[in-house]
């Protein structure tokens, strides 16, 4: 049996995961919000990966970017080390597009600010 704070909501509710045969049976969530993070948590864990990247600017030397959706946990530190070897143009601004579907999953890299 597994427990986990479901972070779906701000109840937080506690859930129990056991798994029995090929699927996972969870209890304690209040909403259906609670059963899908569960099992999403325990089959692909997946986080929204917000990071900040060098920026050519002098008077913003680093710039705040984030994934578009969540990403593969064991993919992060690639992803990680690859941002921080990039360093963004003077002129980015909110929304801009640092890298676009990155190795063939539909998420990308936007910039959450202007410079």
């Amino acid at each position: 049996m597994r427990e986990l704070i479901c972070i779906s909501c701000p109840q937080g509710c506690h859930l129990k995961a056991e798994i029995s045969g090929d699927s996972w049976q969870i209890s304690g969530n209040r909403c259906p919000r609670g059963e899908a993070y569960a099992k999403q948590e325990l089959t692909d864990p997946r986080r929204i990966v917000t990071a900040v990247m060098p920026c050519a600017d002098p008077h913003h030397p680093f710039v705040a970017v984030r994934t578009t959706l969540p990403c593969p946990k064991a993919e992060i530190p690639a992803l990680l080390n690859r941002l921080y070897r990039i360093t963004l143009p003077e002129d980015i601004k909110n929304g801009d597009i640092v890298l676009k579907k990155i190795d063939n999953l539909e998420i990308s890299v936007i910039v959450t600010e202007n410079i």
